[in-house]
């Protein structure tokens, strides 16, 4: 896979997190620990994207 192509990937799973963190924290209860796994998970592909960006 080449870098762009993953880089692409990347941005949409984080696209796609950033719209299950913000469904969830529109629901009237929304569930802390499902939102910081989330966020936990889009972090963790921000610091991807990072390091495909230094390269």
């Amino acid at each position: 896979m080449t870098e762009d192509v993953r880089m692409e990937s990347l941005k949409a799973k984080h696209a796609a997190l950033e719209m299950q963190i913000n469904e969830e924290e529109k629901r009237p209860l929304p569930d802390a620990s499902i939102v910081h796994d989330l966020k936990r998970r889009k972090l963790k592909i921000k610091d991807e994207l990072r390091k495909i960006a230094v390269h």
